[in-house]
């Protein structure tokens, strides 16, 4: 095995994902492993690591695995080196463009509901020191 190789067990440490994780995200088409080693373990690169990143970042905000699918595949196109017209790099950076709009929208959400339970934690901490021990 190669030293830019890692086992999947590095990786789910290193992307603090599951096992079954990386094995659901590899059978849904998300991510693919780099290479097998002889005895048929999946191998995984850097690049194979920053594409699971990516997938684990969107989750947390709502993102479906075909909105998933959506972005790594520009992503993908755009960074190939494969010559692309220029309605068709316009069009895969607007994609990406729209996805980072929706990313600030999710974020600006959660913040929102974030507050709201810090609000909410707040009062029964309020209401908690104001009530006398019997």
């Amino acid at each position: 095995m190669s030293s830019e190789h890692m086992q999947i067990g590095e990786v789910a440490a290193r992307t603090e994902l599951s096992l079954r994780t990386i094995r659901h995200y590899e059978t849904t088409g998300l991510v693919t492993p780099s290479a097998r080693s002889q005895g048929g373990f999946r191998l995984y690169t850097e690049s194979d690591v920053a594409r699971l990143m990516v997938i684990r970042r969107m989750k947390p905000l709502g993102f479906t695995l075909d909105e998933m699918r959506a972005l790594l595949d520009a992503t993908d196109r755009l960074d190939s080196g494969e010559t692309l017209s220029l309605a068709e790099r316009e069009e895969l950076l607007e994609r990406i463009r729209g996805f980072e709009r929706a990313a600030q929208e999710r974020v600006a959400d959660l913040r929102t509901q974030l507050a709201r339970a810090e609000e909410f934690a707040g009062t029964l901490a309020a209401r908690l020191t104001r009530t006398p021990a019997p």
